[in-house]
This record gives C-alpha cells, sequence and structure tokens, in this order.
C-alpha cells in the first residue's frame, strides 16, 4: 500500500469526514450544490458522497440525516446498503482465486456445482452472458426468508438456462450468487469470511460488511422508500439470499478506499487481470461499452467509464471511475429507487473533477401556456404516453419500463425530473407532434379503453410479500407486470403462460395457476413463485371492519362528545342539497344504509348537503361528465362531526389512514368535501372502478396502478372533471374530493333531520 494511504486510512477512520483538498475544493463546492438540490427535489433523506484522485479520496463527506428522528446526521462513515455495486466485490474475489490458479475462468460452473448453470462457464457468470434467469427460485431479491447462499443456489439445481450460455447478454442475480457460492467451494470459507479476509480487508474497507447481522445497525442510514401515496415510509431489512450479488453493506469512504487502490493498480488482483475486467464480454474489436467482469464499461463525454449502480430496498449507490484519468466518485443515497440521482450526481462529481463542472440547474413547474401544449395521449407506432396534471405538476406515463415519471422545466426546457429518471427532453414540435428519445408521437383520441378479456380477470391482483408487492394489471389491450414503478408487457403465449416482453426479466416466463374458480392463486416467474395477496375488497365488494366497541356504545360517546372549539373567522353554513342542483346526480348514501365499512345506520335519511360553493362546483362536474356520457353517483357529503367520532372510534389504528381524526374535524363535516364515482347515463349501470368504496386497502389509492385499462381510464376522467373545478382528490381515497374552500368553513355537528325541510 503505497505511503500516502497508509497514512490517510487510520486518520479517515477516526473522522466522519475528509475536508477537501485545495485544487478540487471547487469541485466539492459544485458537488455540494448538486447533492443539496437533489435531496430537495427527489426527497432524499441522506446522501454520503467521496472523490478520489491521484490514488487517494481528495474530499468525502454527508449531506441530511442518516436517521431524522434520532437527530443522526450523515457523514462520510454512514452505511448504506450497495445493491448491485456487491458485484463488483464479488467479481475480484473470483479472479483472486483465478489468478492464485485455484480457478479457470472459462471452465463450466456444472463441474464445482453439479447441475447448476449448465454450459455456463465463471466468465459468463461475471459478464451476465451464462444464461441463467434474473432471480434464483429460491433466496431472491423478494424472498425477506432469508435463506442460506447454499439454499439458494440449490434451488438453481436442474435448472435450464433461459438462454444459451453466451448467446446474449441477460442480467442475472442469479449468477452472481452461484459465482459467490463457487468461492465457497474453492476456498472451503464462507463467501463472507472469505471477500472480508480477501478483499475488503486489504483494501482497508474496514466498515464494510456483506452481513447485516455484523454491520453496526447504529451507523447503517434508514432507507426509506416512496409508497403509492407518495408518503416515504422505513424499507424492509432483511439479509439477502443473493448476498454476492446485492448484499454489501458500506460507506462512501470505503467504496471511495476501494475506487483509489484499483486506480493505481493496487487492489486484491494484479493490473493486468483488472485490466481485463474492465474489457466488455464477449471480446470483440471495437466494442467499448457493456458489461465487463462484475464491471459496467461506459463513456462519459467521450472518456471510458467503469463501475456500477445499485438500489435496494431504501437505498441507492453508484460507483464511477475513469481509469484514464485516475478519477472516481461514490454518491450513496437513503432512498429507494433513486438510481438515476445517484448516477447523475456521480456524472457531474467527475465532470467537476476534469474542470468541466456545470452549475446546477434549477427545475421548475412547466408554466400553463407549455404545459397545455403537452398534456394529453400521444402514440408513435404502438407505443403510447400519456401526460397528464398531477398535484400542480406534470407526469408521463407509459406502458412499458417506467410506469410514471415527473415531469419540469429546465431552462425552458421540458424533461423529465424524478428519482427513476432525469434529463429525458420533452420537445413540442411545430407540426404538433412530441419529441421523446428520438421517437416522433402523434396526439392520439383519449378513448375509453376497451374491456378486459373475460380470460384475464382472474390473472389481475396483486402477488407477493409485503416486501415486495408485484400487480397483474391490464393496459393497451394485454397484461403487464409492474413492481414499483416498473412495468413490463407480458406476451400471451397459451392460456395462463405469458412471456415477459422486456425489462431485466425479459424473455422469462410467468405462469398463473387457478383455482377451481378461474381466480389465479400464484404467479410463478421462471420457478420464482409469487403466491397471490388476499383481495379483500375485489371487484366492488363491501369492504368490512370489526369495530373497536359495539356501535350503539360509540354513538352514545359520540354524541355526548363536543366538537372541537376552533378560533377564525368563517364562513355562514349553507349548505344544498346536490340534486337540487342537477337532475342527473344520483344517490347511493351508504351511511344511510348498512352497506358500509361498518355495517350500520348513520344517517337517519338519504340526503347529499354540500356549502353553496362547494355544490355548485360538482353540478359544473355533472355538466362535464354528461359530454362523456356519464353522471355523477354521491356515496356521502357534509358529514355530522359526532358520526366522525364514531368512525375513528371503531376504527383500528393500523387503519385509520382511512378516517378522519376527530380532533382535528373533518372536511365532510365543514360540509366541503363529497365522496362520489360514476355511472353511465343511458343504461344507469354503475361504473366500475379499481376499488370498492371505502376500501381500506393501496387499491383505493388515485394512483395504485392495477386493475384494469377501463378501471384506471374512468377513475382518471372523474378526478379531471373535479380536479377541473376547485377540488382536490384525497391521498389514499379516489372517491374522495375536498372543495378548494374548505378552510373556510366550521366543523358542522347538524344531524340530517336538522337539516331536511
Amino acid at each position: 500500500m503505497p505511503a500516502l494511504l497508509l497514512a490517510l486510512a487510520p486518520a479517515a477512520r477516526a473522522q466522519d469526514s475528509i475536508p477537501a483538498a485545495t485544487e478540487y475544493r471547487p469541485a466539492a463546492a459544485a458537488l455540494a450544490a448538486h447533492v443539496e438540490r437533489a435531496r430537495t427535489d427527489h426527497g432524499i433523506p441522506a446522501i454520503s458522497v467521496a472523490l478520489v484522485a491521484g490514488g487517494e479520496v481528495v474530499w468525502a463527506r454527508g449531506f441530511g440525516w442518516a436517521d431524522s428522528a434520532a437527530a443522526r446526521p450523515a457523514t462520510a462513515v454512514t452505511r448504506y446498503r450497495a445493491g448491485s455495486v456487491s458485484k463488483v466485490v464479488t467479481a475480484l474475489a473470483i479472479l483472486r482465486l483465478v489468478e492464485q490458479g485455484r480457478l479457470a475462468l472459462d471452465s463450466p460452473v456444472a463441474a464445482l456445482l453439479p447441475g447448476v448453470a449448465p454450459g455456463a462457464t465463471l466468465r459468463q457468470l461475471l459478464a451476465h452472458r451464462s444464461g441463467l434467469q434474473r432471480e434464483p427460485p429460491t433466496g431472491h431479491y423478494f424472498d425477506a426468508t432469508s435463506p442460506t447462499l447454499a439454499a439458494t443456489v440449490a434451488s438453481l439445481r436442474g435448472r435450464a438456462p433461459i438462454f444459451a450460455p453466451g448467446s446474449r447478454h441477460h442480467y442475472s442475480n442469479a449468477g452472481f450468487a452461484v459465482a459467490g457460492h463457487v468461492v465457497e467451494r474453492v476456498s472451503g470459507d464462507p463467501f463472507t469470511a472469505y471477500v472480508t479476509r480477501e478483499v475488503l480487508a486489504p483494501l482497508d474497507m474496514r466498515a464494510s460488511t456483506f452481513t447485516l447481522a455484523t454491520a453496526d445497525t447504529l451507523r447503517l442510514a434508514r432507507g426509506m422508500t416512496p409508497g403509492l401515496d407518495g408518503v416515504l415510509r422505513a424499507a424492509p431489512l432483511f439479509e439477502l439470499g443473493i448476498t454476492p450479488a446485492a448484499g454489501l453493506v458500506t460507506t462512501a469512504l470505503d467504496l471511495g478506499r476501494l475506487a483509489a487502490r484499483l486506480l493505481i493498480g493496487d487492489g486484491p488482483v494484479e493490473a493486468a487481470t483488472l485490466d481485463s475486467m474492465w474489457r466488455p464480454q464477449p471480446a470483440r474489436a471495437g466494442l467499448r461499452t457493456g458489461h465487463g467482469l462484475g464491471f459496467r464499461i461506459g463513456s462519459l463525454d467521450g472518456i471510458r467509464r467503469v463501475g456500477h449502480s445499485g438500489s435496494v430496498y431504501g437505498f441507492a449507490a453508484e460507483l464511477a471511475m475513469l481509469p484514464d484519468s485516475g478519477l472516481a466518485a461514490v454518491v450513496l443515497a437513503s432512498r429507494d429507487l433513486a438510481a438515476a440521482v445517484t448516477t447523475a450526481l456521480a456524472d457531474e462529481a467527475l465532470r467537476g473533477l476534469l474542470g468541466r463542472g456545470r452549475a446546477p440547474a434549477a427545475a421548475a413547474p412547466i408554466p400553463d401556456a407549455l404545459a397545455s401544449r403537452i398534456t394529453g395521449r400521444w402514440a408513435a407506432g404502438d407505443d403510447t404516453v400519456r401526460i397528464r396534471r398531477r398535484d400542480g405538476e406534470l407526469v408521463l406515463e407509459r406502458a412499458s419500463g417506467l410506469a410514471r415519471v415527473r415531469l419540469r422545466a429546465v431552462q425552458d426546457t421540458v424533461v423529465t425530473h424524478d428519482a427513476l429518471q432525469l434529463g429525458v427532453r420533452i420537445v413540442p414540435r411545430a407540426d404538433g407532434t412530441l419529441g421523446i428519445e428520438g421517437a416522433r408521437y402523434g396526439r392520439v383520441e383519449d378513448r375509453r379503453p376497451a374491456a378486459a378479456p373475460a380470460r384475464w380477470r382472474g390473472l389481475i391482483g396483486e402477488y407477493g410479500p409485503d416486501s415486495g408487492v408485484a400487480s397483474i394489471l391490464e393496459e393497451q389491450g394485454r397484461l403487464a407486470l409492474q413492481w414499483a414503478s416498473f412495468r413490463t408487457p407480458l406476451r400471451e403465449l397459451a392460456p395462463d403462460t405469458f412471456l415477459l416482453a422486456g425489462g431485466l426479466s425479459g424473455g422469462e416466463r410467468l405462469v398463473f395457476a387457478r383455482a377451481p374458480d378461474g381466480r389465479a392463486t400464484r404467479a410463478s416467474i421462471s420457478g420464482m413463485a409469487f403466491p397471490r395477496r388476499a383481495g379483500v375488497g375485489e371487484d366492488g365488494a363491501g369492504f368490512r371492519i370489526e369495530p373497536l366497541e359495539p356501535v350503539a356504545e360509540l354513538r352514545a360517546a359520540a354524541l355526548a362528545a363536543t366538537p372541537p372549539v376552533e378560533q377564525g373567522d368563517f364562513r355562514a353554513s349553507d349548505l344544498v342539497e346536490l340534486r337540487s342542483l342537477d337532475a342527473t346526480i344520483r344517490y347511493d348514501i351508504r351511511y344511510a344504509t348498512t352497506d358500509n365499512f361498518m355495517g350500520a345506520v348513520f344517517y337517519s335519511s338519504a340526503h347529499a348537503f354540500l356549502q353553496r360553493p362547494a355544490a355548485e362546483a360538482v353540478a359544473r362536474a355533472a355538466a362535464r361528465l354528461r359530454a362523456h356520457g356519464y353522471g355523477l353517483l354521491i356515496h356521502d357529503a357534509y358529514r355530522p362531526w359526532h358520526v366522525t367520532r364514531m368512525f375513528w372510534d371503531a376504527t383500528p389504528e393500523a387503519q385509520r389512514d382511512f378516517v378522519a381524526d376527530p380532533a382535528r374535524g373533518s372536511r365532510h363535516n365543514r360540509g366541503a368535501a363529497v365522496d362520489l364515482s360514476l355511472y353511465e347515463l343511458d343504461s344507469g349501470r354503475v361504473v366500475e372502478m379499481v376499488s370498492g368504496y371505502d376500501e381500506f386497502s393501496a387499491r383505493a389509492y388515485p394512483e395504485y396502478p392495477g386493475g384494469t385499462a377501463r378501471q384506471r381510464w374512468h377513475r382518471e376522467l372523474l378526478r379531471d372533471a373535479m380536479e377541473a373545478e376547485g377540488f382536490s382528490v384525497y391521498p389514499v381515497e379516489w372517491w374522495h374530493f375536498d372543495h378548494r374552500d374548505w378552510r373556510q368553513y366550521r366543523i358542522g355537528n347538524a344531524r340530517f333531520e336538522q337539516l331536511v325541510p
């Protein structure tokens, strides 16, 4: 180890940051500005970075909070899960054994692990050309049971490859799990023990580990993941069976040390071996990008760039090196699905080190005139996209790939500006078309989709564990698989058998098992089984809770209670009966019947009142919908405060997102909120939505991606009409809309018999 690094390592361990070296202060200051803007724009709690030049870490520090609840700031030594950056370390372990003559890169894997990865070599495993499936049947990314590495690899025994080994690139966590088990077989040590002794320790990566059990959890950042309601929540934390592929826990400083040592040829393998790892596979003249041995090889402004990105529950990571310039950048973040941000920050860091840094561009909401030009549905061949307004901004929705990304204006240009994707330009052209990634999209009419085929209805739903819920949905006349924000179309091969037509598992098969009633019980991808999740409330069936107390007792206590006292100036109440304003408005007042989530009658009569401005706005929304052939079906409007108190006291704490806190009162209590749906004017049939009314599940969220295209289209039609008239949808209930003036009215507690003439 060079003397400089020997001197640096102990000092770095004793401090939580490294001040920028004098000549790199401008680059560090520029990157700090980029990081702070990214944290704000994308809601990332913690980011830690390290810059490398001249064989040493020249700057390392943290931003934000590793754990805001504990007031623990992020530092350069805060631990993060690094996801697929793990593959770099695993590949170095394999190549170290090769250099020692204990392994041959081009020997068959099956010679070491009989029945596993038939026909594939170690070289092909490390370059994702083994033909193995993306995930093993056991110990896969979604398997929270944390099986051993041996059990994970054993689940692959006897399974044929998805593609002929060496024939094509197919990204595979399973392949790296197999590589890690080869390390165990050859070394005689557990994978974690060998890689710690032979790779991490020699690189002075003392804070890094492949086992959560040995990680200092007090120094692990709290990984966060966004829900369908947009709220960040603590991500699952469990050991992965595919540890060699995605199990590394590390720090920005440790990864900076790794990069520094590799760039000066002082790593766990010889410089010539490392150079071979940084060459795309298979070796061909003129091939400059692709996958090498454990590394991704690309280009940054014409300069060779090697490294790897990572994404795992609650975390994102980027290790980026410019071998020909001796520079590197590390970026770690404590937010799931934020790899676009960590990659962009690493690239800007490298540009800064090269003296090509740019000031961070501010992203702003898109001006109304420009937004009006690009909103709507657009098509280029078979590919259809939709741009719509959401919460004051625009989002781009696609049928495959990233299902939804936010759009912003950056220097008068519309770009994707989302943790999932940054910088893709959306260009309105003079001929009325839209340019996206080189394709020309023409505007198309946003028609009601055709009904989904009956044979698919039993397949649509949710599958898998809480740690990785997958949705099977219908979009543009075909089924699709969606996990988080990634959507993969399915091509029907035979009854209940589909091909994943794209994505990281592209080319693999998804097979459903059905119960005698036709409803699927399980979906399997290459042997990776996802049980069907309990579908309470599916197809509009009524949802029920078991009240915490008898309804009669709840009622007595609520009627005896007093609404909270409010200070301030309020408008006088002027409640208006909705159907008096528009004859097409129909009622289905569930709380005047037992057909509601508590199975009890709460209202003495079936009426719906709103404050006059809100009521008139509903009538205008009804007029908008008549043009499409639909009428409004009202489920609830003004609600006396004592009923809100009953709901709260009856509902288990885990489900209280769906009921209002009586201490603050409900917007319904103010006469400025309405629950409603649609019916067909010509037939009178109630429109089927993705979830039933008052369903306490994620299916009720306005942004829930599942169901059929027609169900979602109806949900969006209702939302668009209501938002156009000054309402906003409640984040966890597609049917609940609040009028913009709701704050101007007091909490009311008048009973229905006091309101009805």
